[in-house]
């Protein structure tokens, strides 16, 4: 019988800029973008060079701690160039696709008959092993880090996000190939929203499924982990994002990588929010031309969730795991009469500083500020309001910003990731940037740790 967990804390922001359930036919840019700043903890080594010819599937760059670990290129083509910032830092690996894509060819094989060991080897082989992340940490993993269990939240419910059960339409059969794939290796669980009614989802084979019922962020990894499955020290839980899923089914039915994706293109400043199949590392002009408003004021381009996702630019390519392109008005144009103490109904508030508390579900086009600076830390419990997690949140973040490790372990700190705090930074009356301090103790936490 599918266990339901209902979660009473969160909080469900509602955005203008929802994506229809239509899709957009976007043809291939003309280059194609992976950077390793999509996947935490990666320290790359570059494996190509500008010139080079490569098929889909051929590795770009590798993991310098695990070499094993490669990152295959989403199409064939020509390596045009290799981005580097500060320190030679690894920006972006830029291949130009061919008008006939070639596929490396890494063999049809039976899911049934392939031992865990099989599968972790044929996803190194063809590069797609770097997908999955772990926690504690929340990197990406290695196959040194064995799991005691997996992790796949096909519950999308942050603002803005992506309905899975529409990317999943067609992928039915890759999707339930990469979920048997993956109980082979160790005890998978599978978490769904209450209202998601996708047969694919409600009658997985080779997992536990279980059903999440409650507001954001019922849908995170993290919580799931944390009601499931905690985290202790020493033992290692794999997350993997569901269209990686996908991917490591299309590799075991049809031999070859296949990295389309489905992408919401969503925000209040886009013209038509629909959805578009393109691959990993698209650039995002191509998705946002013609289909974005020009009100005169600058917008704010976000590779990713509202939430969690990185400000980025129209020249910048798709994030490997962004199931969300977003845009919202920048709000450096704004010129608010008496400021936050006017009284008013359309303005968005948490606390009920505003009356639009009372119209319920409206829908808001909210801008980019911060509406104020950081400030001393508030211990008023208000992270604990929206993180459904049995951790000690506001003591968690200040053991972070004093370096102390050993409050950092016993707070809770190896079952999270930065997403996990994202809700809490929305509400944050310090201002503080939650996730980046959550990534500053992770970092922290694994290099003492070796």
């Amino acid at each position: 019988m599918t266990k339901v967990v209902k979660i009473r804390k969160g909080l469900d922001i509602h955005l203008k800029g929802k994506a229809e359930r239509v899709k957009r036919t976007i043809a291939l840019s003309d280059e194609i973008g992976l950077s390793p700043e999509s996947f935490p903890g990666l320290k790359p080594k570059v494996v190509v060079r500008e010139g080079d010819r490569v098929k889909a599937g051929d590795a770009l760059f590798v993991d310098k701690m695990c070499p094993d670990v490669r990152f295959a290129s989403p199409v064939s083509g020509t390596v045009t160039a290799v981005v580097r910032g500060e320190r030679r830092k690894v920006k972006n690996v830029i291949v130009k696709p061919d008008a006939a894509q070639e596929h490396v060819d890494f063999g049809v094989k039976d899911v049934e008959s392939l031992s865990g060991g099989e599968v972790v080897e044929a996803l190194l082989a063809a590069g797609l092993f770097g997908y999955i992340n772990q926690l504690p940490y929340a990197v990406t993993t290695t196959p040194k880090a064995l799991p005691k269990s997996i992790f796949v939240s096909a519950l999308r419910d942050k603002p803005l996000a992506a309905d899975f059960e529409f990317e999943l339409i067609g992928n039915e059969r890759d999707f339930q190939t990469g979920l048997t794939a993956l109980s082979k290796i160790a005890k998978t669980y599978l978490g769904i929203g209450r209202r998601q009614g996708s047969e694919c989802l409600r009658r997985a084979k080779d997992v536990e499924v279980n059903i999440f019922d409650g507001p954001c962020p019922a849908g995170n990894v993290g919580v799931q982990v944390n009601h499931l499955d905690p985290v202790n020290k020493g033992e290692t839980v794999w997350t993997v994002e569901p269209t990686a899923v996908i991917f490591f089914g299309r590799l075991l039915n049809t031999g070859r990588v296949d990295l389309r994706r489905t992408v919401a293109v969503v925000g209040s400043e886009v013209v038509k929010p629909a959805y578009a199949d393109i691959m990993i590392g698209q650039k995002i002009s191509t998705l946002l031309e013609g289909n974005v408003t020009h009100n005169g004021g600058s917008l704010r381009i976000i590779n990713g969730n509202v939430l969690t996702g990185a400000k980025c630019t129209a020249d910048d390519y798709l994030d490997a795991h962004a199931s969300e392109l977003t845009v919202i008005p920048e709000g450096d144009d704004a010129d608010e009469f008496l400021g936050w103490i006017m009284p008013r109904l359309g303005q968005y508030s948490t606390s009920r500083s505003y009356f639009s508390w009372l119209a319920g579900g409206k829908e808001y086009a909210l801008d980019a500020r911060v509406k104020g600076g950081e400030r001393h830390m508030i211990m008023s419990g208000e992270y604990d309001k929206v993180m459904p997690m049995d951790i000690y949140a506001e003591y968690l973040v200040k053991a972070v910003i004093a370096g102390d490790i050993d409050k950092m372990e016993a707070l809770g700190i190896y079952e999270v990731a930065p997403e996990d705090f994202a809700l809490a930074e929305f509400v944050d009356s310090s201002k503080l940037e939650l996730q980046s301090i959550i990534r500053r103790g992770l970092d922290m936490l694994r290099k003492e740790n070796g």
